[in-house]
């Protein structure tokens, strides 16, 4: 999600009327005050940042302002007519500080003590049963041009013995053009949100973009900010911080007494923090005022430095009746920040400058000078008014009618009237998207993200054009489905597929029909014949991503055809969850040597018979529900999948009973300082008569070669680098994986691998193993343990994984027990 902002910000303020700009210092060492106060005439209250400048924006005049800092002489400066920029000295008072005294210890430490241990009383989530309220959020992204230089500049391209040739650059001189009359990426929501039995639900009731007649929900649905400072993690851009008010967070901040404000006639302590870790990336710091009486925040300031350097504000309003001080106003501005290496986004170069000492300086480009800005306003506040939710399970919804909203709706909810340069960004991106065919791109985009490409009502499938297996050999195929342009509620899929080294067609064909829009239910039938690797688990619910290459089929030989007829019925109308009911008749034959042993007979084929249910559960994260679909906003941790299937006695036909039970759940924690830990467990059982086809392998991807240099192929995602293919079979089984991703190492200046330590074990039994004939394999009884590293993006998106195979199942040869592959990340530039 995060990467789909930041195409709109640096591929495409609001411009306030007065405006003071400055520096703070102190007189004697002539260094930088952070988080000075500074106080306008008409009461706007703001802070200095880190490097002690400031910005301070009003719609009404400027006439004079102070800047304050604790155990310093307060100053009065009076706003010139032709000042820009205002350079303020400070001077450090002679007396003591006496104006706080809270106890001996530290005086900010102890304020936030007395924070931490009454917020639940100052959370209005936990104070208020019920709320509700309405927002107007608006976001652009733009640029000052102010600050932009429009001259046109010459670039030498080569010197020659006939001269210098040069090119004219008018980059900067077009951008500020552009800027000065619009903003480069312009949306408006209004949302209704409502609190009650502690749920907060977003119902949009009116949304436009500019430049897109259909807007994307993914935009609509980003969190960039939290919405309560009193959470234990905050969130900032999709990033999880800790709370600088949760309980451990004095373990994790410095504090300090700033100074004291008024606010809202209400006296409140500043108390700045930031993260005691030091690292090259500074963590979260900012400014939390303090109500002197209740020790409620009143007001806050949150801020990052890196990669892009992040500010959110948070205003509160002080409600006498219920002692509480309620959030109306919240804002979040994004410019870039400094990074040792530029950015590619689908073929341009976002260049930063480098935090080292000897960065050179460069021409500044566009993208230094663009910034993106939200603001939200939130009005008709009702406090304890018990509200019934209407679906609670979604955290947004959206209208049917939200896109279509007249300009009075919108003129009724606006914080303040719609400015020129505004309505020149609805006006002229509605006329750019329109000649430039925007939406048309934005489908495209989504659309092969996804592994399809559209052509006209048809969206092949990427996937099926090519691929390899050791049994078929070089596949080539062509597939898709029918999009929206053909119809909405109906569906054509299918494809057809020809394997070089099998000599054999393969192909599918079904229809389907749409039942429920909003739950997404469709109930179709589809007619295959094709191959598949034996005894693999597949779980029908799980989305399979769109890859250039598909690593692990490459080194499977050991396939079965499937002739079937297949029913099935898919929906999301269950809350958090996606199902799929299938009820299949099929053909089966192993194309290799193997017989099943059944009743005293052998079967070289067979016939099956078998309904299924599959379910992915997702209780813990956040969706969408939107006019077409329910979209999950926010994925958490764990999630679960379900699946059971079950052959029909002697239906149609069928040869055996038998009954799978398959399970699996996965976990990701993502830490603050960028690592991540990954879970995965997965089970099966079978019970009955089950042909090894239909059994568990538990996913090894190690081919059968003497040297070990000619093992290595692709590493896969989850499978056992170290276990041979058809080495195992069980009928019941647990798979166990650990995985933790370190931060990006850099051992060069453009070599900066990914390390990741793995850990895979299983454990399995086969009941009756004398049932198959044909290969020699094993058991799993005594368990299968592999550890290895992985060294990804070590170059080009290339790397280099290694896995060592150990325990009951260890190899006698040394070197069998080692696993060397290569891995392979796609960076499509984001």
């Amino acid at each position: 999600m995060k990467q789909l902002l930041l195409l709109f910000f640096f591929t495409l303020s609001l411009q306030a009327q007065f405006q003071i700009n400055g520096i703070v210092k102190e007189s004697a060492s002539n260094q930088a005050l952070a988080f000075a106060t500074i106080t306008t005439n008409n009461g706007i209250n703001s802070i200095t940042d880190v490097d002690g400048k400031f910005a301070v924006i009003s719609k009404t005049p400027i006439t004079f302002f102070t800047v304050s800092y604790i155990g310093y002489t307060k100053i009065k400066t009076d706003v010139q007519k032709n000042t820009g920029f205002y350079t303020i000295s400070l001077t450090q008072k002679t007396d003591h500080l006496n104006e706080v005294v809270i106890n001996p210890e530290n005086a900010a430490l102890s304020i936030i003590t007395k924070t931490i241990a009454l917020k639940d009383n100052n959370n209005p989530q936990k104070r208020l049963p019920h709320f509700a309220y309405k927002t107007y959020n608006k976001l652009i992204v733009s640029a000052n041009p102010d600050s932009i230089s429009g001259q046109i500049d010459s670039i030498i391209v080569r010197r020659t013995k006939k001269g210098i040739y040069y090119k004219i650059d008018s980059t900067n001189y077009k951008f500020k053009n552009t800027v000065n009359t619009r903003h480069l990426f312009q949306t408006e929501k209004i949302s209704q949100f409502q609190f009650t039995d502690n749920t907060l639900k977003e119902t949009i009731l009116g949304t436009k973009m500019a430049g897109l007649k259909q807007p994307l929900y993914e935009i609509l649905s980003f969190n960039l900010q939290s919405f309560s400072i009193y959470d234990t993690k905050y969130e900032l851009f999709e990033t999880k911080y800790i709370s600088p008010i949760a309980d451990n967070a004095p373990e994790e901040y410095h504090y300090k007494l700033l100074d004291t404000v008024t606010i809202n006639g209400r006296n409140s302590y500043m108390v700045y923090f930031k993260n005691k870790k030091k690292s090259k990336s500074k963590g979260l710091e900012g400014v939390l005022y303090i109500d002197q009486n209740s020790y409620a925040v009143a007001k806050a300031t949150l801020r990052i430095r890196g990669l892009l350097n992040i500010t959110s504000n948070h205003e509160f309003e002080y409600f006498p009746e219920e002692n509480i001080w309620f959030p109306v106003h919240k804002n979040f501005r994004i410019i870039k920040g400094k990074n040792d290496d530029d950015i590619r986004i689908f073929g341009g170069t976002i260049q930063f400058d480098g935090d080292v000492d000897d960065f050179k300086s460069r021409k500044k480009q566009p993208s230094d000078y663009i910034y993106l800005r939200s603001e939200s306003h939130n009005f008709d506040i009702e406090k304890n008014k018990n509200t019934v939710l209407k679906n609670p399970y979604f955290a947004v919804e959206i209208e049917q009618n939200a896109f279509d909203k007249e300009e009075s709706f919108w003129n009724s909810y606006r914080k303040d009237s719609i400015d020129i340069r505004s309505k020149k960004t609805y006006s002229e991106l509605d006329s750019i998207a329109l000649r430039k065919k925007i939406a048309s791109r934005v489908r495209l985009g989504k659309k092969i993200i996804n592994g399809y490409l559209p052509i006209g009502f048809f969206d092949m499938d990427l996937r099926k054009i090519f691929s390899y297996n050791n049994y078929e050999g070089f596949r080539l195929g062509l597939g898709g489905v029918t999009n929206e342009r053909l119809s909405k509620n109906f569906r054509i899929e299918g494809y057809y597929a020809y394997g070089t080294k099998d000599g054999t067609f393969k192909g599918s064909i079904g229809a389907a029909v749409r039942m429920d829009k909003e739950a997404n239910s469709w109930l179709g039938f589809a007619y295959t014949d094709d191959v598949r690797e034996i005894a693999s688990t597949t779980f029908s619910t799980e989305k399979k991503p769109f890859k250039i290459y598909d690593p692990r089929p490459i080194n499977i030989s050991t396939f079965y055809n499937y002739v079937s007829w297949k029913s099935y019925f898919e929906t999301k109308k269950i809350p958090k969850t996606e199902s799929i009911w299938e009820l299949t008749h099929s053909e089966i034959e192993p194309k290799f040597d193997y017989a099943f042993l059944h009743k005293e007979k052998l079967y070289t084929a067979y016939t099956m018979t078998t309904a299924m249910v599959s379910i992915q559960w997702s209780p813990f994260s956040d969706f969408m529900q939107t006019p077409t679909d329910r979209i999950e906003t926010e994925k958490r941790f764990p999630k679960f999948s379900f699946q059971y299937s079950q052959t029909l006695g002697r239906l149609w036909g069928n040869d055996f009973n038998f009954s799978k039970f398959d399970f699996k759940t996965e976990y990701e924690k993502k830490y603050l300082n960028g690592q991540k830990t990954s879970l995965l467990f997965q089970a099966g059982y079978a019970l009955g008569d089950v042909p090894l086809t239909h059994l568990y392998n538990t996913s090894p991807n190690n081919i059968t070669k003497e040297n070990i240099l000619k093992r290595i192929t692709f590493g896969g995602k989850n499978s056992f680098e170290t276990m041979f293919f058809n080495e195992f079979f069980s009928n019941k089984y647990a798979f166990f994986q650990f995985k933790h991703a370190f931060n990006r190492v850099t051992l060069f200046q453009k070599v900066k691998p990914s390390l990741v330590l793995v850990t895979r074990a299983a454990w399995g039994n086969l009941d009756h193993p004398e049932q198959h004939a044909g290969l020699d394999f094993k058991t799993l009884n005594d368990g299968f343990f592999e550890s290895g590293i992985e060294l990804n993006q070590i170059f080009n998106g290339l790397g280099l994984t290694t896995f060592f195979r150990y325990g009951p199942n260890q190899l006698p040869r040394f070197e069998d027990n080692i696993a060397i592959k290569l891995s392979y990340v796609l960076n499509l530039g984001f």
